[in-house]
């Protein structure tokens, strides 16, 4: 008997901004890995780095947003890698920016949009990100999110 490993070595941000009107999700549109595909910001932890702390870096380095708030998203991407014989968890976090951020893409990625839930949910390739979309849409969008899960920075 073999076990298959369980791996945690990245973490995935769904960025939301409030237009006034409506909720829309960050879509960012890979030129590397995956490329062309629809994917929320993801990145991964760098030695010495809380799973949190490379969510804000991610998301600085990859679209050149900060953002205000952070949240535990309360839910882990997972999916096995065959090349690996590995089972992958990724925690998620939810981030919030301003409705009038810019956008600027870092090599990683050539397009960007803003999007609905609904369409986000259209857009991206797994059912893993459609499950975690729905998620943030329900406990995030839907509801007040939980004030256990906001991540707030301490100096050390």
């Amino acid at each position: 008997m073999q076990d298959i490993p369980i791996r945690s070595f990245s973490v995935s941000v769904v960025v939301i901004r409030h237009t006034g009107t409506r909720h829309e999700v960050l879509l960012l549109k890979r030129s590397r890995t995956l490329a062309g595909t629809w994917c929320q910001v993801a990145g991964f932890i760098e030695p010495g780095e809380t799973a949190w702390q490379t969510a804000r870096r991610e998301t600085r380095e990859e679209t050149g947003l900060t953002l205000h708030k952070l949240y535990s998203a309360d839910i882990c991407e997972q999916f096995y890698e065959a090349h690996r014989n590995a089972i992958t968890l990724v925690p998620v976090f939810v981030g919030y920016a301003d409705s009038t951020a810019q956008v600027v893409l870092n090599a990683e990625h050539q397009d960007f949009r803003w999007s609905s839930f609904e369409d986000a949910i259209e857009l991206v390739p797994f059912s893993g990100q459609r499950r975690v979309l729905n998620h943030v849409r329900q406990e995030f969008f839907y509801r007040t999110p939980n004030p256990w899960l906001l991540i707030e920075e301490r100096a050390p």
